[in-house]
C-alpha cells in the first residue's frame, strides 16, 4: 500500500478505462444498472478474456482488462453492452436454452442493435459478436467470489426505470428546460458540483457513495435546518452545502468526503444506545483524523480534530466524552459541521431501516463502499488508515447478539469437563444383550468441585424485570452447559445481602426486584473476595442497571458486566461488557 502522500500515476490505458465509465456513470439509461452491477478492474482475476476487454457474469459482475488499450468511447461501449445484457434478461434466455455460442451471438447483435439505435460510444470491429473477443462468449453463468447476491436484483425493472429518466432528460433537453435531480430540483455547475464528480471519476473508495446523492446548496433550506457548514440526510440520499460557509474547493473535497462516510459508514445507525450528539461528535473527531492522515483536500480550520485522539475507535472517543468531558481540549468550543448543538447526521425515521427502501438503501452503502475499497486497493489510489479500512470491512459482518459473547465468555472461564465411565449409576441395558449391565459417563465430583462463579446482582428498583430475566435466563443455560453446579450470589441495592451458593435454576426462578432505591456494588465485590468458600480464581458477573457507584476494585479478579442496553457504566470497565437488549 503506498505511503501517505505518495502520487499515484495511472497509465493511459487505466485513465480512459475511467473517462468510459464516468460516461456510463453519467447517462440516465446506464446509471442504474452500474450502481447494481459489479465492475470489476483487474487482470488477476482469472476470468477476463484473453484477447477481449471485459466479459459479464451471471451474478453481475463484469469483468474487465484495464491493462489493454481502448479510447474511453471504445470502454463505454463495454460496459454498456454488458450491463444491457443485465437489463434485457439475456440470462435468463441461457438458462433455460444453455451456453452455447450461436446463441451468444445472437444476444450480443440484439445489444449492438440497440446501441447504435442511441448512437452511444464506439464499438470494435468485433464488437457485433460481444466484447470479449471475436469468436470469444462475454457472458458466463459463473459467479465471482462472493457477489452471488446479486443475482436477485431485478436489473430488468432498473433498466425500465433507467429509460424513463433518460425519455425525460431528452423531453427537457428538446425543451429547453435546465438539468434537475431525482427531488426535481434544478442542478448548477457549482463549486461543490464539480466535487461531487470528481470523487465519482477520480477517487473510487468514495465515488459510488457520491454517485447516489444529491447535492443541496440552497441557503434558504440550511437557514430553515441549522446547518451552518454541511450535514447530510443518509434517509434522503442528501448532502447540505452552505453557500455561507465560503468554502473552497480543496476545504469542499474535505467536508463532502466527512460526509460520505458518516452515511456510508452508517454512523446514523450505530449510535445505538448512545447520545446521537455525542456520538455524532465522536464519529467527527475520527473521519477527520482518517481524511487529515490521506490527505482528501483541505481541513477547515473549526472542525473537530485532536491528534491525541489517533488510532482510536468512534466507540472509545464517545467513552472517553461521557466519562469526563474535560478530557477532551476545548470541549466547550464543541461544534459539528452542522453548527454548536447541533449534528450533521440529520436524523430521520427510525423505522425507515426496517422497510424494504431502508433495506436497500443500507446494502446500496455497504456495497459501494466495499466495492470501492477493492478498487481502491487494486488500482493503488493511495494511503488508507487501518481504522478505516478495518470498519469497511466490519460492514459486511452482522453484530454479535449479547447472548453468544456471553457464552464465549462462559466457555473462556470454564474449559469443558472429561467424563469417566462408572457403574455407580447404570445406563440404560441394550436390547440384544439386557443381562449385561454397563456403564454411564458420569463427572467425577473432584473434577466439579470449586467449578462456580460469582453473581453480585443489582436488585433496586431502576432494574428492568424483562431484561433481568433475560439475563437471569441466559446465565442458567450457560452454566449447565458448563457443568457449573451452583454460583455464589450476592444481592446489592442500599446494602449487600449474601444468598450464599444457588444452583442456576434457582437464581433464574427466585430473584425479586426489591425497589430499595440506590445501589452499592463493592460491598458486594467485596464479601465474595473476603469469603474463605469461594474459589481465588472464580470470575465475578456483575449484572446491573449502571446507576452504581464511580470505582469498584475487583482485586485482580477476573469479572464482567451485564447491563441494559443504553445504560453506560460510569467509570471505564476492564473486563468485557454485554449489552442485554430487550426481546
Amino acid at each position: 500500500m503506498p505511503k501517505k502522500n505518495t502520487i499515484i500515476h495511472l497509465s493511459e490505458a487505466e485513465e480512459n478505462f475511467l473517462t468510459g465509465r464516468v460516461m456510463v456513470e453519467a447517462h440516465p439509461m446506464f446509471s442504474g444498472l452500474l450502481a447494481h452491477a459489479n465492475v470489476i478492474a483487474g487482470k488477476s482475476t482469472g476470468v477476463t478474456p484473453p484477447k477481449g476487454l471485459a466479459i459479464v457474469l451471471v451474478d453481475g459482475s463484469i469483468v474487465c482488462d484495464v491493462k489493454k488499450r481502448a479510447e474511453p468511447d471504445v470502454w463505454a461501449r463495454v460496459l454498456a453492452h454488458c450491463l444491457l445484457h443485465l437489463g434485457f434478461g439475456h440470462f435468463d434466455i441461457l438458462k433455460r436454452q444453455g451456453e452455447n455460442e450461436k446463441l451468444i451471438e445472437e444476444l450480443n447483435d440484439e445489444v449492438e442493435n440497440f446501441l447504435n439505435s442511441i448512437c452511444f460510444g464506439t464499438p470494435l470491429t468485433y464488437l457485433g459478436r460481444g466484447t470479449a473477443g471475436d469468436h470469444v462468449p462475454d457472458m458466463s453463468l459463473d459467479t465471482f467470489g462472493r457477489s452471488w447476491w446479486r443475482t436477485s436484483t431485478n436489473y430488468t425493472s432498473v433498466l425500465a426505470s433507467g429509460l424513463s429518466g433518460a425519455i425525460r432528460q431528452a423531453i427537457n433537453t428538446a425543451a429547453g428546460v435546465e438539468a434537475r435531480d431525482k427531488r426535481g430540483r434544478r442542478i448548477e455547475k457549482t463549486d461543490a458540483q464539480e466535487v461531487k464528480e470528481w470523487f465519482i471519476s477520480n477517487y473510487p473508495l468514495l465515488g459510488s457513495v457520491a454517485a447516489g446523492f444529491d447535492l443541496v446548496e440552497d441557503p434558504l433550506v440550511c437557514q430553515r435546518l441549522g446547518i451552518s457548514v454541511a450535514a447530510v440526510s443518509c434517509q434522503l440520499g442528501e448532502i447540505y452545502i452552505n453557500p455561507a460557509a465560503g468554502l473552497d474547493k480543496r476545504e469542499l473535497r474535505f467536508v463532502m468526503a466527512h460526509e460520505f462516510l458518516h452515511a456510508a459508514l452508517r454512523h446514523d445507525i450505530r449510535h445505538e444506545w448512545r447520545d446521537a450528539y455525542l456520538w455524532n461528535v465522536a464519529c467527527d473527531y475520527v473521519i477527520n483524523l482518517w481524511l487529515t492522515e490521506m490527505g482528501i483536500g483541505e481541513r477547515p480550520t473549526d472542525v473537530l480534530y485532536d491528534i491525541d485522539l489517533k488510532g482510536m475507535s468512534a466507540e472509545e472517543v464517545y467513552d472517553r466524552i461521557v466519562r469526563d468531558r474535560r478530557s477532551l481540549r476545548h470541549m466547550e468550543k464543541i461544534a459539528t459541521l452542522a453548527g454548536r448543538g447541533r449534528p450533521d447526521i440529520i436524523p430521520g425515521d427510525p423505522n425507515f431501516w426496517e422497510r424494504s427502501e431502508g433495506i436497500d438503501l443500507d446494502a446500496f452503502y455497504k456495497r459501494a463502499l466495499s466495492e470501492g475499497l477493492d478498487y481502491h486497493n487494486e488500482q493503488g489510489r493511495g494511503f488508507l488508515p487501518a481504522g478505516l479500512v478495518e470498519e469497511i470491512r466490519a460492514l459486511s459482518h452482522p453484530a454479535i447478539p449479547w447472548d453468544v459473547e456471553l457464552a464465549r465468555w462462559f466457555e473462556e472461564q470454564f474449559l469443558p469437563l472429561e467424563k469417566k465411565r462408572s457403574y455407580a449409576r447404570l445406563s440404560r441395558r441394550q436390547s440384544s444383550t439386557p443381562d449385561i449391565p454397563r456403564p454411564s459417563w458420569v463427572l467425577r465430583p473432584e473434577d466439579v468441585d470449586g467449578r462456580t462463579f460469582g453473581v453480585v446482582l443489582d436488585t433496586s428498583g431502576s432494574m428492568d424485570r424483562h431484561l433481568l430475566a433475560s439475563a437471569l435466563g441466559a446465565i442458567a443455560s450457560y452454566s449447565a452447559a458448563r457443568d457449573v453446579p451452583a454460583a455464589r450470589v450476592i444481592f446489592c441495592d442500599a446494602d449487600a445481602y449474601d444468598q450464599g451458593y444457588m444452583s442456576p435454576d434457582d437464581i433464574a426462578g427466585t430473584v425479586r426486584v426489591r425497589g430499595r432505591g440506590g445501589t452499592v456494588l463493592q460491598p458486594g465485590i467485596d464479601c465474595l473476595h473476603r469469603s474463605e468458600d469461594f474459589p481465588e480464581d472464580a470470575p465475578i458477573l456483575v449484572i446491573t442497571d449502571g446507576y452504581c457507584e464511580n470505582r469498584l476494585i475487583f482485586h485482580g479478579r477476573e469479572h464482567a458486566f451485564l447491563i441494559p442496553q443504553g445504560r453506560v457504566l460510569p467509570f471505564p470497565p476492564k473486563g468485557s461488557v454485554f449489552r442485554v437488549r430487550n426481546q
